[in-house]
């Protein structure tokens, strides 16, 4: 694992665009501030361990991987606006409409998200599986995925909310990437079958939504320091969230039941997907 947190990035720092090399120098600038600026690099991982699984090229699980982690950092950048979450704070240093300003920030998500597109097309697979992750990534981030879950979660503050409605939005806002980074793994090789992809999305929406309960729960249990964001922020705000709806014991039972039922699903996959089991475990092992 460490050695593809070190890998992607430096896949990252090549792939974005160099200040010293554009007109928009502070743009750019910026784009790196928000994309190089630490974090858990999950998503990346589960690119790599998925690729690794079906003995994918790594050079395009390097374009596959950086692709998600610019998704998922334009993603954090615009949740930190004023308009949205309104953040001061972004693993442990100033958002990036603080260390530089609004507009600059919404501009850095823009670029950020174009610039992961360009990202999957930088490989040498075939133009049919080129498209295949263009249209995983597409989907994932927008009205049916990402952009569309933190749009209900925008209108549900100060709403109550079932069960079923809060892993609806959850599996939208946050498990629709989680997804997208296992599946484009997957999309990297040419060595796996339909049913591979079934039991893949059905691990990834698992422990796409355990991440969110640990998230809820760390919000309660965790420290600032620690989190690198401001702890007790969701309960602040009046967000709909797991430790709210069902208790923090039962949140937490939650977590480690979804891990659970990941770990089952690669049971049916015919690789032992060491790396796929670890990262589960991670997700609610996590103190961040």
């Amino acid at each position: 694992m460490p050695v593809h947190q070190q890998r992607i990035s430096l896949a990252l720092q090549q792939q974005l665009p160099d200040p010293n090399a554009v007109a928009a120098a502070r743009l750019a600038e910026a784009m790196h501030y928000a994309t190089l600026n630490g974090g858990k690099r999950l998503r990346a991982m589960l690119v790599y361990a998925t690729g690794e699984a079906f003995n994918a090229d790594l050079e395009a699980l390097d374009a596959a991987a950086c692709a998600v982690e610019m998704i998922h950092a334009y993603s954090l950048v615009h949740d930190d606006m004023p308009m949205m979450d309104d953040d001061d704070l972004r693993r442990g240093k100033p958002t990036c409409h603080k260390a530089y300003d609004e507009a600059t920030a919404l501009l850095v998500g823009d670029a950020l998200q174009s610039q992961a597109f360009e990202c999957l097309t930088n490989n040498d697979l075939p133009a049919t599986q080129q498209i295949a992750m263009v249209k995983c990534l597409a989907q994932a981030s927008g009205v049916m995925g990402m952009a569309g879950g933190q749009a209900i979660d925008l209108a549900s503050v100060g709403k109550q909310l079932n069960q079923s409605n809060l892993q609806s939005m959850h599996l939208l806002k946050t498990g629709a990437l989680i997804k997208a980074s296992v599946l484009l793994g997957a999309y990297c090789s040419s060595n796996y079958q339909p049913a591979d992809l079934k039991h893949l999305s059905d691990y990834a929406d698992a422990i796409g939504l355990a991440f969110q309960v640990q998230d809820d729960v760390l919000d309660v249990i965790a420290d600032t320091a620690t989190l690198g964001k401001q702890q007790g922020a969701d309960i602040a705000r009046n967000k709909p969230t797991y430790p709210a709806l069902i208790g923090l014991e039962a949140a937490q039972q939650k977590a480690q039941l979804l891990v659970n039922n990941a770990l089952d699903a690669l049971n049916n996959l015919q690789n032992q997907c060491l790396a796929l089991r670890a990262l589960a475990t991670f997700v609610v092992q996590r103190s961040f």
